[in-house]
């Protein structure tokens, strides 16, 4: 009977130790894939943030939200990397991994400083894409006016085909055969420019709401992936004491 439990104690033991050796390859095959997508994660740095174009609000933005939505790489490089804490470590790896538990606490706090960069470069967006509707609005409606104005001093067929041929060049000089067929046209041409300039005002409106709906949309994603993100970076941090300490 002890002979019978010494044997089959003998062959745990035996699985147990093939067990962790072949966990130990695992562990290391893991780590190298973590090393392979933190120099992937770099390329994407670098194809983000070159060429850069600092003080353009559109660029920091759009900036921010790429590195938000790519952030899953870098992270699970270091959720690899990490893992198995000092176990089956070569000697090369105890300044590297010192180096990127602190870089995990720099990543952290960029991201966290991100947001009020993320939120300040919203409202400028904002506020430019406003301006930039209303002075095309607004050279619309001059255009507009312009045309009312003139009508309003058309007296007689010739005056009005001018105009007409004025207003659309390409459509070639109108013919206008009678006085009747003069009023009718000069009371259906002031209706459509009346009708325009409430167009406009109407379209400026939505175009802006449609802008501004999609730009905090954006905006709120990028900054909440952003505090995530720190949060996640912060925990690896502090997660990784044993990797600042000396070994």
């Amino acid at each position: 009977m002890t002979q019978v439990d010494s044997s089959s104690s003998h062959q745990s033991v035996e699985v147990l130790r093939r067990f962790n050796i072949s966990l130990l390859r695992s562990i290391n095959l893991v780590r190298w894939v973590g090393y392979g997508f933190l120099v992937l994660s770099l390329f994407d740095l670098i194809d983000i943030l070159y060429p850069p174009d600092f003080m353009n609000p559109s660029w920091e933005l759009q900036t921010m939200g790429q590195l938000v939505e790519r952030v899953a790489v870098p992270l699970l490089a270091f959720v690899l990397i990490f893992f198995g804490e000092r176990n089956s470590r070569d000697r090369w790896e105890i300044p590297v991994l010192n180096f990127l538990s602190w870089f995990a606490l720099v990543y952290g706090i960029i991201f966290l400083l991100l947001i009020p960069l993320g939120l300040f470069n919203t409202l400028r967006i904002d506020r430019q894409a406003n301006q930039q509707l209303s002075t095309q609005v607004n050279q619309v409606k001059t255009q507009i006016q312009q045309v009312q104005d003139q009508l309003k001093t058309v007296n007689n067929p010739a005056e009005m085909e001018d105009l007409l041929s004025r207003i659309n060049p390409q459509a070639g000089t109108p013919e206008i055969e009678s006085f009747q067929q003069f009023e009718d046209i000069k009371t259906r041409l002031s209706t459509v420019v009346a009708n325009s300039d409430q167009q406009i005002t109407t379209r400026a409106k939505e175009a802006r709401s449609t802008q501004r709906q999609n730009l905090l949309k954006r905006s709120i994603k990028w900054n909440l992936g952003a505090l995530i993100t720190s949060a996640l970076f912060i925990t690896i941090w502090k997660g990784t004491v044993w990797a600042r300490q000396k070994w």
